[in-house]
């Protein structure tokens, strides 16, 4: 008996659009931003999601929203509250900085996007349990590289595009590091804060609306996945 095709899960045009955007924001970032801008929870959520994308495997997507669902939605209140003329937190400040061209800036919507992708693939998908840990592993890991070895807040580079303070490792002001907490315990209790307050709930909530998705297969049938 011939074995049919397993029909994809994710629309073709979706995966061709999202890569097409990949295509032009990956190299227009790195020459403006350079290569650790890429370290950013949002830039690597983004990589995660067209992993995801092209595999139509749960886990990726699932770590993506884990570490920055709850930070997506706080970028676009803190956009809509700079456009009012109320700055909140300062996330979106470089999106009114005239230095930086209106397609650069128009590149970073994807922030606007991204969580309503990330809802599609995990409803399409499912929502894969291990993400709480994988994704804390990730992120914890891209907040000790950016502590160790990237420019901490307050670092005049040459081209002020170049990020500083990545992942607010050194606090949430980049023009100067914080002076609340010795600088390795601010670390600590920051990678904390992203557990408790924004991973751990997260999880809870994607874990008890999406269920993983289980596909059954006759008893002697062949799967192909």
């Amino acid at each position: 008996m011939p074995l049919l095709p397993v029909s994809p899960r994710l629309p073709l045009p979706l995966k061709l659009l999202v890569s097409a955007f990949l295509l032009v924001m990956v190299p227009v970032y790195y020459r403006n931003y350079g290569p650790t801008n890429f370290l950013y929870f949002c830039d690597v959520a983004l990589l995660l999601s067209f992993i995801s994308l092209w595999t139509e495997r749960a886990l990726p997507a699932s770590m993506a929203a884990v570490g920055i669902l709850l930070p997506q939605v706080l970028w676009c209140v803190d956009f809509v509250g700079e456009l009012a003329g109320v700055r909140l937190v300062g996330l979106t400040s470089y999106m009114f900085d005239e230095n930086r061209s209106l397609f650069l800036r128009g590149l970073s919507f994807f922030h606007g996007w991204l969580p309503f992708l990330l809802l599609f693939l995990l409803k399409r998908l499912g929502y894969d349990r291990r993400a709480l840990w994988a994704w804390t592993a990730l992120g914890w890991s891209l907040c000790l590289v950016a502590y160790f070895f990237l420019p901490a807040a307050g670092t005049v580079l040459a081209d002020a595009k170049i990020p500083v303070n990545i992942n607010y490792v050194f606090g949430f002001d980049d023009a100067k590091a914080q002076t609340m907490l010795p600088a390795p315990l601010y670390l600590l209790a920051w990678m904390a804060v992203l557990f408790v307050v924004i991973y751990l709930p997260t999880h809870l909530v994607l874990r008890k609306v999406f269920a993983t998705k289980v596909v059954a297969v006759p008893v002697g049938a062949v799967q192909l996945v």
